[in-house]
């Protein structure tokens, strides 16, 4: 094997990781927000994934049959409507389920726990128990070769470029507008967020709807490297958690890079280990700095 072979390997691979890490990071987002900054343990979040998930299948067959000279267009118009159904469903479940349980932990990861399994049952008796894929749009098949015998899958681009103006997006929220403000204030001193007029139990509402609406984009990005199932939000739930208290609950900078660490190495390790091993490695790599920094990599002092 060439020199030139290997390195384009090793671009192959760490593109895949890439996009490992882009799925990781739209979850991790939403967790972050609902986890980091609000302390709620959101087990259906990998549900609300699911919702954006479904939404571009609903979309693509619907297209497909009633209007396919649309199908170039689609897939744009799903991604938003993946994030207003997961905001939307997001919104009524913390009106209805959430918003008694604040200051509760693990009152809240057993409720969601109860949450995702009746979401998971919806899911299979609306859709069926089999997994389902959306046609996608031609110009998001095939792949871009910036050099011989280097192939990068377009679809691969798209979700990294998704994920960046989400994360983009994210930030700018959090940290520019009043949406933003109101939730670092409630979340460094809720008693004194309320005497200066914020209503927090909105800003709670608004805080956990944003984070299900960013798991259902998840969910749309994830349609474009995998086929979608009841449980298919549930097996990303585990390594979401990972990312977000791996990075330091409530630094979004850390859920970034605890995404991108996780997801290079994994994708290094499989390419000389099985897909099992690679996750018990990385697992274990994760566990070990914990227990050297339990508050994460980029932890923030919060006052209480």
């Amino acid at each position: 094997m060439t020199a030139s072979e290997i390195w384009n390997i090793v671009m192959m691979q760490g593109f895949a990781g890439l996009s490992l890490f882009s799925v990781l990071l739209l979850m991790g987002l939403g967790l972050a927000i609902i986890f980091g900054q609000m302390g709620v343990i959101n087990m259906a979040h990998g549900e609300f994934m699911t919702i954006g998930a479904y939404t571009i299948f609903l979309a693509s067959t619907l297209t497909e049959t009633y209007a396919p000279g649309l199908m170039p267009y689609y897939f744009l118009i799903a991604i938003g409507i993946a994030f207003v159904l997961a905001f939307a469903v997001g919104w009524m479940a913390e009106w209805a389920l959430i918003r008694h349980l604040y200051r509760r932990p693990l009152d809240t990861l057993l409720a969601t726990w109860g949450l995702s399994l009746g979401m998971q049952q919806i899911f299979r008796s609306t859709f069926g128990a089999k997994e389902v894929s959306p046609t996608l749009p031609e110009w998001l098949m095939g792949s871009w070769s910036p050099a011989e015998g280097l192939d990068i899958p377009i679809n691969g681009l798209f979700v990294l470029a998704l994920t960046v103006l989400v994360a983009g997006g994210v930030f700018v929220m959090l940290y520019r507008s009043r949406w933003g403000l109101r939730v670092r204030a409630t979340v460094a001193n809720r008693t004194m967020a309320n005497a200066i007029g914020i209503n927090t139990k909105k800003t709670d509402r608004m805080t956990f709807a944003i984070g299900c609406g960013i798991a259902g984009v998840a969910g749309a990005a994830f349609t474009t490297i995998g086929s979608t199932g009841p449980t298919s939000g549930s097996l990303y739930i585990v390594d979401a958690f990972l990312v977000v208290t791996f990075g330091g609950a409530a630094s979004l900078f850390g859920t970034v890079a605890s995404a991108f660490g996780i997801a290079q190495a994994q994708s290094i390790t499989e390419f000389f280990l099985t897909g099992s091993m690679a996750k018990v490695i990385t697992l274990l790599a994760i566990i070990t700095i914990l227990m050297i920094r339990p508050q994460g990599l980029f932890a923030l002092k919060v006052r209480r």
